[in-house]
Parts: C-alpha cells; structure tokens; sequence
C-alpha cells in the first residue's frame, strides 16, 4: 500500500480536574494548549467561551507523507518515560493519541508497529484514528454502459 498523504498527530489529556500545571511537571514537558475547565478563553473571532473541560494537548508536526509510527514515538519521546506516572494521569483522565490519517487515494493504509503500540499500550493511552478520505467521483461511464 502507498503512504498516506499526511498524518497529524496529537497527545490529547481531558477531564474535570485536569491541571494542566500538574500535567506538565509529571510529563515534563510544556503543552501547546493547557487549560482548566471554566477557563474563560477568547476565540479569534473576539468571542468569550468558557472551557467545559480542562485540557492538555501536545500537537506534532504534520508531516507529508505521514509516518504515523514515528510521529507517536516522537510525541511519546518528548515525555517521561515513566509507565507509572503515565498510568497514573489515565486513571483519573482521558488519555489518548488523536491520528489524523489523511488519504490521497482510495485504499492506502498504515499499520501500528509493534513497538508503537507497546510504548502506547503499557502507559494507558487509547489511540483515536480519524481518517479523511480522498474526494470520490462517481465513475458514471461504468455504470452508462449498461443504459
């Protein structure tokens, strides 16, 4: 199968009482969004909304052609390692790894390595596919032939 066209990937932590203060010194790394839920936060468009969940997201770059399995390994690397913790912070929140598998042609593929979902399976993290397919066109001449 080809590559997928882009993938984007982020590490995605939800709940009521995410601290997103607490989340990066466990983790030990600085999100690209980190807020509490009942934050006021103003949209660019000027208007007020208030967070109904706390949040701490960590965004990776999106890469064309995308490498799913190196993009989470890269994700996971920026982080502790320790399972422990990790274990920890999925007990009381969601936790996952949100996979924007963007395709160029119908059927392309990707496959999680085993090592991927090891380093994913053993500190709780649920992995979220969300695949974006190629625009179809339907191919109207196989079907006027039987006119």
């Amino acid at each position: 199968m080809p590559s997928l066209n882009h993938v984007t990937v982020s590490l995605r932590i939800f709940g009521d009482e995410v601290d997103p203060g607490e989340i990066t010194k466990l983790l030990g790394r600085e999100p690209e969004i980190g807020r509490t839920k009942g934050q006021v936060i103003v949209t660019s468009s000027g208007r007020e909304r208030v967070e109904r969940k706390g949040r701490w997201v960590v965004r990776n770059i999106r890469r064309d052609p995308g490498d799913l399995n190196a993009q989470i390994v890269e994700i996971l690397e920026s982080t502790t390692s320790d399972v422990d913790v990790w274990r920890s912070i999925a007990a009381r929140h969601h936790v996952d790894i949100f996979c924007g598998l963007f395709l160029s042609a119908d059927n392309e593929g990707v496959a999680l390595a085993p090592e991927t979902m090891k380093l994913v399976g053993e500190r709780g993290i649920k992995v979220w596919l969300d695949v974006y397919a190629p625009e179809r066109r339907p191919q109207l001449e196989k079907f006027n032939r039987w006119k």
